[in-house]
C-alpha cells in the first residue's frame, strides 16, 4: 500500500531523511494515524509531505521494517527515496478530483494518510 507521511520541516524535514538515509517514523499519537502505521508492510511506498508554511509533497521513501510489538507506538523504519522534482502543493492536490475523498484533504490533521496507487503516482509524477 502507499501512504503519505506528514512532517513539520522545522522538526524533521525530507533533507534530514536524505542526510540520515533511514529513520524510525515516530511521534505519531492520533489513533487513526497509529493504525495506519501498524498496517504498513516492508516495501510500501511513501510520500513525505511538509506541513507548516510549505504544505507540499516533497519526496519519497519506502518502509524498511515494522515492529508492532507495542501496538500504541509501532516502530516503522523508513528508507529515503528521491526528492520530487516539482513538489505538489496542497492547493494543487485539492484541485484534483481523485483527492476529493482523501483523508489528506478531508482530515487535515491526520499525519499518516493512505494513498491509492493513482494518488501516489499523481504526487510523485510530473
Amino acid at each position: 500500500m502507499d501512504y503519505l507521511l506528514k512532517t513539520e520541516p522545522s522538526v524533521y524535514s525530507f533533507a534530514n531523511l536524505e542526510k540520515e538515509k533511514t529513520t524510525i517514523w515516530d511521534g505519531v499519537t492520533n489513533p487513526v494515524a497509529v493504525k495506519n502505521l501498524r498496517g504498513m508492510k516492508p516495501g510500501d511506498r511513501l510520500v513525505i509531505y511538509h506541513t507548516g508554511d510549505e504544505k507540499s509533497a516533497v519526496g519519497t521513501a519506502m518502509v524498511e521494517s515494522v515492529d508492532v510489538s507495542d501496538p500504541k507506538t509501532p516502530q516503522v523504519r523508513i528508507k529515503v527515496g528521491k526528492a520530487i522534482a516539482k513538489p505538489k502543493t496542497l492547493a494543487e492536490i485539492k484541485g484534483k478530483k481523485m483527492f476529493a475523498d482523501s483523508p489528506l484533504v478531508r482530515q487535515g490533521r491526520l499525519s499518516v494518510v493512505p494513498l491509492t496507487p493513482a494518488q501516489y503516482q499523481s504526487l510523485v509524477g510530473g
